[in-house]
C-alpha cells in the first residue's frame, strides 16, 4: 500500500532511531490528514485519525540522552493493539499534533505551519524537565491551532454582555473605561503587582500601558519587559505576519527563561486570572485549542506584554 494515497495529504514522516531503537530501525512512520501508519517491510499497521483515543510518550534513559522517545497511540476500540512508534525525534511536538488531530479530525492544517511546529525544539538546558516537555507539547498544539486560524475559516470573537470593555462586542466610551480603570483595575493592580514592583506605590498606569501610553491612545500590549521565551528567536513573528495577542498567547505559551520562572508563575497564576476576572473574561486556557480561546476573547499574557 502506498503512503500517502492519492487522496491523502502527508503531514509528517520519520523512522525509528538506529541508536535508541536498533531493533526497529527499519520501521518507517507516516502521518497523513487521514491516518497514522507504521510500516515494517511488507507489514503495515495503521489507525485512522478519528479512531485515536489516547496518545502517550515513553522514554528510556538512552532516549533522554539523544532526544528521542516512543509514542504509543491507542485505538478507541480497546481490543485493537496500539500503534507504537519507537525512537522518534521531536516526539513532544508530534504527540501534541496527534492530540490536536484526534480532537478535531476535520481540521484543515496548513502543511508549512505543521512542519514549523514539528521543527521547534526546547532549549537544551530545559529539555530534560517534564515541565519543559509539557510546555513543548502545549506549544505544538497551540501552533497547529493557530495554523487553522491563519489559513482556515475562523469563528467570530464573541464578547460577553457584561464584558468590562467590549460588552456584546461594542467598546465602551473612553470616559467609562477610564473610570473603570481608576476605580476597579488600579486598586487591584497595586495589590497584585506591588510585590513585583517593590511596593504598591510604584504601580502606576504606565506599569501596564507603557511610558508612551497616551501617545498610543492606551492601546495594548504596552509592556516591553517579559519572561522572554527562547521560541521568540525561532521566527514565529516573521511567520505569523500580523499576529494579534491571541496568537502570541497560543504560540509563546508558558515558556520563560529559567531565571524568571518564579515571576512568570506568579504572573500566570495570580495576575493573569485576576485581570481576567475584572474584565469578566476567562483566562487563556492552554489545555484548549487556539480557536476556543480566541472565540471567547480569553485574556492571556500577551494582551499586556510585547514580544518585540
Amino acid at each position: 500500500m502506498d503512503v500517502p494515497l492519492s487522496w491523502e495529504r502527508l503531514l509528517w514522516s520519520g523512522r525509528a532511531s538506529p541508536v535508541s531503537a536498533p531493533l526497529y530501525f527499519r520501521e518507517r512512520y507516516f502521518l497523513t490528514d487521514f491516518r497514522l501508519v507504521r510500516v515494517r517491510g511488507a507489514a503495515i499497521e495503521e489507525i485512522a485519525i478519528q479512531d485515536i483515543a489516547d496518545v502517550r510518550r515513553r522514554e528510556s534513559r538512552l532516549d533522554r540522552l539523544i532526544g528521542t522517545a516512543s509514542i504509543i497511540v491507542s485505538h478507541r476500540d480497546g481490543r485493537r493493539t496500539p500503534v507504537v512508534m519507537r525512537g522518534v525525534r521531536g516526539s513532544s511536538q508530534l504527540a501534541a499534533l496527534l492530540d490536536l488531530l484526534a480532537g478535531d479530525p476535520g481540521a484543515q492544517l496548513d502543511g508549512d505551519a505543521v512542519a514549523a511546529a514539528l521543527a521547534w525544539r526546547p532549549s537544551v538546558t530545559r529539555a530534560r524537565s517534564s515541565e519543559s516537555l509539557a510546555a513543548a507539547a502545549a506549544i505544538g498544539i497551540a501552533i497547529a491551532g493557530v495554523a487553522i486560524g491563519l489559513h482556515g475559516k475562523s469563528a467570530a470573537v464573541s464578547y460577553a454582555p457584561d464584558d468590562a470593555i467590549y460588552p456584546g462586542g461594542q467598546k465602551k466610551d473612553h470616559e467609562v473605561i477610564v473610570r473603570f480603570m481608576n476605580e476597579s483595575v488600579m486598586p487591584w493592580a497595586r495589590a497584585a503587582l506591588g510585590p513585583l514592583k517593590g511596593g504598591a506605590d510604584r504601580v502606576r498606569c504606565e506599569t501596564c500601558h507603557g511610558r508612551d501610553a497616551e501617545a498610543r491612545d492606551w492601546r495594548m500590549p504596552g509592556v516591553a519587559a517579559l519572561p522572554q521565551p527562547d521560541v521568540k528567536e525561532r521566527g514565529w513573528e516573521i511567520y505569523g505576519g500580523g499576529m494579534d495577542a491571541q496568537m502570541r498567547n497560543a504560540i509563546y505559551g508558558y515558556v520563560a527563561e529559567s531565571d524568571k520562572q518564579t515571576r512568570a508563575a506568579y504572573m500566570r497564576e495570580v495576575v493573569m486570572p485576576g485581570m481576567a476576572r475584572l474584565l469578566h473574561r476567562q483566562a487563556y486556557d492552554f489545555t484548549r485549542p487556539y480557536e476556543y480561546n480566541r472565540q471567547r476573547a480569553a485574556f492571556g499574557c500577551y494582551h499586556c506584554h510585547k514580544v518585540k
